[in-house]
C-alpha cells in the first residue's frame, strides 16, 4: 500500500469515527504493517492536506479526530438555532479550580471560592464525565480527591492541561473561563443542569451556593452574590502538577 492509499484509509476511518482514534487503534486498519511513527507522519501529512479548510484534524487527549474550526461555529449554529446550555460562573470556576489545582477536595474548592459548593454541582460535572474522584485524602473523613478526565480534555479540544490558557492576570483568567465555557457548550442539558438552574432562579442570583457558615451576620443579611474566586491563588500550584492529562498516571 502506498502513502496515498494509506492516507485515504486513515482519512475515511477518522471521518467515520464517533470518538477520537488512538494511534494503536489506527494500526489495526493496516494489520500492524505500519509502525506508530509512520502513522504519526501520515497524520501530520493529513493535517497539512486539510489546512485552510473549514474542518481540521487535531490531536486530543484520547487520540485524533476531525472537527470544525472555531471560526465556523457561528455559521454551523444557524443549522441548530437552539441555545446550548450556559454554565453558571460557579460551575465554571469550580471546574477551573479542579483543572488547575488537581487533585483537590471539596473543602479545598470551598476555601478558594469562599462559598459552600452545592453537591449537585459536583455531581453534574461527574455525570458529564469531566471530573472524577481518583482517591481520598488521608485526613478526618477521608474526603474525595477530584481531578479532571480525558473526556474533559477531548471536549475542550486540547491534548493536555498545559494547553489551557495561563491565568497570570485578569485577562488570562477571563480567557480561561471563556475557553472552558466555549469548549463545553455542546452537550445537552441533563436533569442535574435543570435542577441547578431551577435552584438558581429560586434564589434570584443564578447561583446555588451559599456563604460559608463562618460568614458574618452582616454578610448574610446583605444576601449579595458570592465574590469571584481568587484565581491568583491557583497559580501557586507548580506547573508540573498540571502537566499530565491523566491524573491516574
Amino acid at each position: 500500500m502506498n502513502t496515498t492509499d494509506a492516507k485515504r484509509v486513515l482519512e475515511t476511518a477518522l471521518i467515520c469515527a464517533q470518538q477520537p482514534l488512538a494511534v494503536r487503534d489506527m494500526g489495526v486498519l493496516f494489520n500492524g504493517a505500519l509502525t506508530a511513527d509512520t502513522l504519526k507522519l501520515l497524520l501530520e501529512d493529513l493535517q497539512n492536506d486539510w489546512s485552510g479548510r473549514g474542518v481540521e484534524l487535531v490531536r486530543v487527549a484520547t487520540g485524533w479526530r476531525f472537527q470544525s474550526r472555531p471560526d465556523m461555529r457561528e455559521f454551523l449554529d444557524r443549522l441548530h438555532p437552539e441555545k446550548p446550555p450556559r454554565y453558571t460562573r460557579a460551575t465554571l470556576e469550580t471546574l477551573a479550580i479542579i483543572a488547575y489545582r488537581q487533585p483537590v477536595t471539596r473543602g479545598d474548592m470551598e476555601d478558594i471560592r469562599g462559598v459552600t459548593i452545592n453537591s449537585l454541582l459536583l455531581k453534574q460535572l461527574e455525570d458529564r464525565g469531566w471530573v472524577e474522584v481518583i482517591g481520598h485524602r488521608e485526613t478526618v473523613g477521608r474526603p474525595g480527591l477530584y481531578a479532571t478526565t480525558r473526556q474533559f480534555l477531548d471536549d475542550l479540544g486540547v491534548q493536555s492541561l498545559d494547553q489551557l490558557p495561563a491565568m497570570d492576570n485578569a485577562a488570562g483568567q477571563a480567557t480561561m473561563l471563556e475557553q472552558i465555557e466555549f469548549g463545553l457548550a455542546g452537550p445537552p442539558a441533563s436533569n442535574d443542569t435543570l435542577a441547578l438552574e431551577a435552584a438558581g432562579h429560586a434564589s434570584g442570583d443564578g447561583d446555588t451556593e451559599t456563604p460559608l457558615p463562618n460568614e458574618t451576620e452582616a454578610a448574610l443579611a446583605a444576601a449579595s452574590p458570592a465574590e469571584p474566586a481568587d484565581f491568583d491563588s491557583l497559580q501557586e500550584a507548580p506547573a508540573s502538577s498540571r502537566a499530565s492529562p491523566d491524573p491516574h498516571a
